[in-house]
């Protein structure tokens, strides 16, 4: 592999230079001999993965520029089929590694474990923000909402575009009277997780009548696959009311509103606004929403896009070999250093150094056969 440039994750150097003292104190366990380790590293890998929509074009891009810096020899195929499907076949051990919206729920994360003696881990890759979006002729993205208009469209008490609530947040818009067409994604789908969980956090009544998950039974609205579901409706709907990624919506040139945070300011989604939203005290296992989120600055409907790793390495069906699961470890810790340099760029928010650092620490746990091979692997990526 071509030597890296570390220069720009010089805020994580001393937590990388750390590694080299620990991995000098294990031994190597495992069938593999170092020279067949080394051979197999010569080889062309192909490291699968898939998951959530929302960031694909990241991954996409990631996959691009990883291949280039190995010079072809390592590919990573994304398939983008939404949180749903990338947790089930991270549970059917069919992915090397899983993308979500979603965190792991308790439940699965103990029958992993239980399976297979070690973690499932949700590693932050990069952040997601769910804006609404709308189709109103002549007024493009600004619409300011509140929790309580959200959450009363998607309730279906608020069902034309003039209501009294609407007007009164933009006293200066001239808001058509015609009735609200309410979108929402028919898959599973973690943009619907994070979307769902700010409802719930900011309404008993959505909590108590609706809920949050990947997938909900919706009070009122049509059914979208995916992003590209919903924005194809609300496109093509005049008086559509939808959700999708702020990069989505940028990248096909969406109506989309701002929104009231929980400190009374109102937020234009931007890549800043979002890792704000994170700017917050993060659990050791990252698995946090930060819907609604206290911080003033910070956009309120936002969450992690998680890559799903099994900590036992070699427990999970769709890696072979050690050499292939020490490459997928290079991959998530190219992903969270150099590879965020592509983020914004491509309408995504950089993570915040406490994310970093908490991925940082689940790598070194990291295991085939026992070794702690996450902990050798931070040690190579210096040594380029």
């Amino acid at each position: 592999m071509q030597k890296r440039n570390l220069r720009n994750v010089l805020p994580f150097m001393v937590i990388l230079l750390s590694m080299a003292v620990l991995s000098a104190c294990g031994g190597r366990s495992g069938s593999e001999t170092s020279e067949e380790r080394r051979a197999a590293r010569a080889q062309r890998v192909d490291i699968l993965g898939a998951g959530a929509t929302f960031p694909a074009p990241l991954v996409t891009a990631m996959a691009d520029e990883y291949r280039q810096a190995t010079n072809g020899r390592i590919t990573i195929n994304y398939q983008s089929i939404g949180s749903g499907g990338g947790i089930r076949q991270f549970i059917e051990q069919t992915i090397m590694f899983g993308m979500s919206e979603a965190f792991l729920s308790d439940e699965v994360m103990a029958d992993i474990e239980a399976k297979t003696g070690g973690k499932a881990f949700n590693m932050p890759i990069t952040l997601a923000d769910v804006v609404p979006t709308y189709n109103l002729p002549g007024i493009t993205k600004g619409l300011v909402f509140n929790s309580e208009i959200l959450v009363d469209i998607y309730l279906g008490k608020i069902t034309r575009w003039n209501d009294a609530k609407i007007k009164a947040l933009n006293p200066d818009v001239n808001l058509p009277n015609i009735p609200i067409t309410v979108v929402h994604r028919s898959d599973g789908s973690g943009t619907t997780n994070i979307w769902t969980s700010y409802l719930t956090r900011v309404s008993d009544e959505w909590k108590n009548r609706v809920g949050m998950g990947t997938s909900v039974n919706w009070p009122v609205g049509v059914g979208g696959n995916g992003n590209e579901g919903v924005a194809g409706v609300v496109i093509n709907t005049p008086g559509a009311i939808g959700y999708n990624s702020l990069s989505y919506a940028l990248l096909n040139n969406m109506s989309f509103g701002y929104v009231k945070n929980a400190a009374g300011n109102i937020i234009e989604p931007t890549y800043a606004a979002t890792t704000e939203a994170a700017n917050i005290e993060l659990p050791a296992d990252t698995r946090i929403l930060f819907t609604n989120t206290p911080a003033p600055n910070g956009y309120p409907i936002a969450g992690f896009a998680w890559m799903l790793v099994y900590q036992n390495l070699e427990k999970n069906n769709a890696i072979s070999n050690q050499s292939e699961a020490e490459e997928l470890i290079e991959f998530l810790v190219w992903s969270i250093t150099e590879g965020q340099e592509l983020s914004e760029g491509l309408g995504f928010a950089r993570l915040p150094d406490a994310a970093i650092e908490r991925n940082i620490e689940m790598i070194k746990q990291l295991k085939w056969n026992g070794e702690l091979i996450g902990t050798k692997v931070l040690d190579r990526v210096l040594s380029l």
